[in-house]
This record gives structure tokens, sequence and C-alpha cells, in this order.
């Protein structure tokens, strides 16, 4: 019995330790981008199924984890100085392990995308494999990394429209402007983050805001001009979710402009994660309120999560 209970104790230790690895909470963030790029491509006149956006959202939550895991593999010697708590440096998971298991969800994210979708989808999952590689490789640390990861969350919306009948080179100017936004305001979080163990500048903070800035009002102008194919209500919805995400993200990175101590911008860093999630579901109003609400749903496992595990 006592036997039986030890093992227990270790399995729970295990998979809090893994969950810890892929940032739990931060893995609801990644379906929502999948889902706005569908509803994207939706809106410029294709068509999907449940099971292909599904499919294509299962591999983007695949290809998160593995950046993640990729990450602290990479970041092993760093971490083990400035955030020794972390599962490797802990010794709760292995260096080598982490690495193994973060490149086996790489691929196992590009042959889900594959079955789910088709070659499009592959062709898209292998394209954000190659920026979270780009980011926790050769680009770690240097002048170009935060753009690796802008790039990546840009790159993962433009996953979601291969689970539709639009070819991207198809996809018209205003439904390309929306994952170009992603990939600039993310760049400007991770350049945040680049220095949260230590304290941000406040530099950084004002292109994180700048960034903020361009992605809601681009979000706004896609409701405003295109929208108005969606129902009136869907239109409503999405533009107070977009102005909701320049208000939390706005009065977080004010805080951080103020105090850009590592105290204050991690919480801050974790705002800005799962407020994608909002500015998601805004431009998922383009193509109707189903999308918008299927979206939005991602929201609450995300923020209930990160009452448990560290987001940044």
């Amino acid at each position: 019995m006592a036997h039986s209970r030890r093992g227990t104790r270790r399995v729970r230790r295990a998979v809090a330790a893994y969950a810890e690895l892929v940032r739990i909470p931060n893995l609801f963030t990644a379906p929502p981008d999948v889902i706005a790029g569908a509803a994207l491509a939706v809106a410029a006149g294709g068509t999907t199924t449940v099971p292909a956006v599904a499919g294509v959202a299962g591999a983007s939550v695949l290809l998160y984890a593995a950046g993640t895991a990729l990450n602290d593999f990479s970041d092993a010697p760093v971490d083990a100085e400035e955030r020794p708590e972390r599962p490797i440096p802990s010794g709760r998971v292995s260096r080598p392990t982490a690495g193994v298991f973060g490149a086996a969800l790489l691929l196992c994210a590009v042959l889900l995308a594959v079955a789910a979708a088709g070659a499009a989808a592959g062709i898209g999952a292998l394209a954000v494999a190659t920026a979270v590689v780009a980011y926790d490789g050769a680009l770690k640390g240097g002048p170009a990394g935060f753009l690796a990861m802008g790039a990546a969350r840009g790159l993962n919306v433009l996953l979601g429209t291969t689970a539709t009948d639009v070819p991207v080179a198809s996809l018209p100017p205003w439904a390309l402007a929306v994952p170009v936004a992603v990939a600039a305001y993310v760049a400007g979080v991770t350049l945040v983050a680049a220095d949260e163990a230590t304290g941000a500048t406040r530099r950084s903070v004002v292109v994180a805001g700048g960034g903020a800035g361009v992605a809601g009002a681009v979000a706004v102008t896609l409701l405003a001009t295109v929208g108005p194919t969606a129902s009136v209500l869907a239109v409503g919805v999405g533009v107070a979710l977009a102005l909701g995400f320049l208000a939390v993200t706005g009065r977080a990175l004010a805080r951080a402009y103020r105090d850009p101590s590592p105290g204050t911008v991690g919480p801050v860093i974790g705002t800005c994660v799962l407020a994608l999630v909002v500015l998601d579901s805004a431009v998922a109003a383009v193509a109707g309120l189903e999308w918008t609400l299927v979206t939005v749903a991602f929201l609450g496992p995300a923020v209930g999560l990160a009452q448990l595990f560290d987001v940044s």
C-alpha cells in the first residue's frame, strides 16, 4: 500500500514537472491562433471542417510544447543560476530527456497537421517548427531572437488558414495583415521577456506597447471594413474584445514601464501572453460570433492554470 502511494506521488511529480516544462497555461493560447487564421480564410470565402481545424489546432499545441521544452533545454546553463526552480536545473527533468521530448513533439506536430489537413498544413507546421528551432537554437540570445519568436506566432496564425481550402498565396491583404500584426506584438513582448530575470529596459517595454497598439488597431480596422459580412453582434463583440485587449496590455505594460524590475516584468509578460487569446477572439469575429465564442473559450483554462503554473 505504501509502495503504491509512493508510486502515485512519483507520477504526480513527473506530470507536474512536464507541465511546468511545457508551460501548460500557454498551451491554451496556441489553438486560438489557428482558429483565428481559419476564420480569416473563411471570411475570405473559404470553407473548412471541424476535424481539420481541430487537428491543426492540436498540432499547434504540440509545436508550442516543443518550443518551451527546447527553450529550457537551451537555457539550462543560464537557468541553473537565474531560475534554479525550473524542471531541468532542479533535476526533475534531465536535460537530454527534455531535448528528445521537444524534438519528438515537433515531429508529431508535423505529422498530425498532415493527417488533419493535408500537405499544406504539414508545410505550415514545418514553417512554425523552423521558427521555433531558430529561436531556441542559432538565434537564442541574439538580436534577432525576438523576431524569430514573433515569426513563430505569426506563422501559427497562417497555419490555421491551411485548415481551409484557401491557399495562403490567395489570401487577401487584409487577412495577411493579422499574422503580421501578431508577429509584431509577440516580438515586442519577447524583447521584454529577454531580460525578465534581471529587469527589462523601458525601451523594450515601449516597443512591446507599440506592437500591442498595432495588433489592436489591425483587429478593429479588420472588423470595421470586412466585419460587416458577419453579423452586427459579432462585429460589436469583436471590437469590444479588441478594445479589451488594448486596455489589458496597455495597463500591464504601463506597470512594467514604471517598474521594470523582475518582480513586475514576469507577471506582465504572463498577462501579455494570455491576452493573445483575447486578440485572436476579436479577429475570429470576422467569420461570425460562433468563431469568437469557440476561441475565447480557451481563455478560461489558460487563466485558471496560470494560477498554478508559471506562464513565462
